[in-house]
């Protein structure tokens, strides 16, 4: 039923984002060590993806994620093209209720915008990095008939750590982090360079896939 995919999908990526952005509202409240902030968000994140793929993924396929909607179109089939295009637009849409939500919870206005610049070469780079290994384990993960969500949580937890820009790997996820002027959030401004850079990184990726794993499997 295409309405529970599209809900799925909407409902996964607004918990999502809610995770993210509350659990760095909750983690400045609590500390000024930016470390420590850092390893709340990225535990909090990591814990939010387990949890919502392993719930909603027989239901929409727990994208999330454009890119991964499109390379997961492009290698299974399945779905047609307006169906995938139906599920981006749930992505985005969920991203934005899910940051607002976080807002009202911490008592912030619902519609913000972040003034937190992430900019430059480096972090670009990092961008299209975790998207590769995002896309990789996924892919991998699959072929090895092994637990996706705690792949995906593992990866995402730990890229945190080990990309510059703290691995969004999400253009949609992005672009919902625009609305809340948190530790979490991201400027308008620099939103379209991650955004280019993600799409890229699952270029490469798709392409590796293809070479690794083969179309389909």
């Amino acid at each position: 039923m295409l309405l529970r995919r599209h809900l799925g999908e909407f409902l996964g990526t607004a918990l999502l984002v809610m995770a993210v952005v509350g659990s760095g509202i909750m983690a400045t409240g609590l500390t000024d060590d930016v470390g420590l902030q850092l390893l709340a968000n990225a535990v909090a994140t990591g814990g939010a993806l387990f949890a919502l793929i392993t719930v909603f993924g027989p239901v929409s396929g727990a994208s999330f994620n454009p890119v991964v909607s499109v390379i997961g179109r492009i290698l299974d089939g399945g779905p047609g093209l307006r169906v995938v295009a139906t599920d981006i637009v749930a992505q985005f849409a969920g991203a934005v209720v899910g940051c607002w939500a976080a807002n009202a919870m911490f008592s912030r206005p619902w519609l913000e915008t972040s003034s937190k610049v992430r900019d430059g070469g480096p972090q670009w780079f990092a961008e299209a990095v975790a998207v590769i290994g995002l896309v990789l384990v996924i892919r991998g993960g699959i072929r090895a008939k092994a637990n996706v969500a705690a792949m995906v949580a593992g990866w995402i937890t730990g890229a945190y750590w080990f990309t510059s820009s703290t691995s969004i790997a999400n253009p949609a996820v992005a672009f919902g982090r625009m609305f809340s002027d948190s530790f979490a959030g991201i400027s308008p401004g620099s939103t379209p360079m991650f955004v280019v850079m993600q799409v890229a990184g699952g270029a490469v990726a798709l392409g590796l896939v293809l070479v690794l794993f083969g179309r389909g499997d």
